[in-house]
């Protein structure tokens, strides 16, 4: 295969709240007497990825530490609350923030383990890229995959966040190859195409959801179609 690297994004990319995002919020707010539903709420899905361009603009660094990860996130909760109408108080955003933080509520995309394993078996070195809290490792390590990445730069670890071009830097440094040489699979453009693009690297959107219909550039739907993605390059 032509690249020596293959680095992913987590969130979308490999993992999901479960059995979505929408459905456990959905579920949160059923428990505390507020009957939405799931469509209501995949409706207003938009303000998390406003909200994460909004951290990049402003360089939050939201994941570097519990209560700046905290505040974030309810701040996303209560654009989601303001819009579906319900009201908001301490208890309902407890209950929100540890639904979201309770790695039981995740799990990897059916196509992740697969490729993973195809992968590693051509002799791939694989990363994961991410702007996470510093328990994305435990997360990984519960679902079965942490053993498959040889670099891991999580950006609550790390101190930096994408889209700032030192946290590629950091991984093709840990992994030991230059861009030319590596790929990069994620689920939003501004993270995950646009920078690591920038550097060299060769940029994969993967786009499960289908958000991206005017999209320039490599797109897949499932990750099994990566394999082939790569080959064509």
């Amino acid at each position: 295969m032509r690249f020596r690297a293959v680095f992913f994004d987590a969130g979308e990319t490999l993992v999901h709240a479960h059995p979505s995002f929408p459905q456990l919020f959905a579920d949160v707010l059923a428990r505390e007497g507020f009957p939405v539903g799931v469509e209501a709420v995949h409706a207003q899905m938009g303000h998390v990825a406003e909200r994460f361009s909004q951290a990049a603009r402003e360089q939050e660094l939201w994941t570097t530490s519990p209560s700046r990860s905290q505040a974030f996130w309810l701040s996303v909760y209560e654009r989601f609350l303001r819009d579906l109408e319900v009201p908001s108080d301490d208890e309902l955003h407890a209950a929100l923030h540890h639904a979201f933080t309770d790695l039981a509520n995740y799990a990897l995309f059916d196509d992740v383990a697969p490729v993973l394993t195809s992968l590693r078996a051509a002799g791939t070195i694989l990363g994961v890229v991410s702007n996470f809290e510093e328990w994305l490792e435990r997360l990984l390590d519960r679902l079965g995959v942490l053993p498959a990445f040889d670099v891991r730069v999580v950006s609550g670890l790390e101190g930096m966040e994408k889209p700032d071009l030192r946290i590629y830097r950091l991984a093709l440094e840990r992994a030991g190859v230059d861009a030319a040489d590596a790929a990069f699979v994620g689920d939003n453009p501004e993270f995950d195409v646009d920078p690591p693009a920038a550097l060299g690297m060769f940029p994969v959107l993967i786009d499960r959801r289908d958000r991206y219909d005017g999209f320039v550039g490599t797109k897949i739907r499932r990750l099994t179609d990566l394999p082939a993605a790569l080959e064509t390059a």
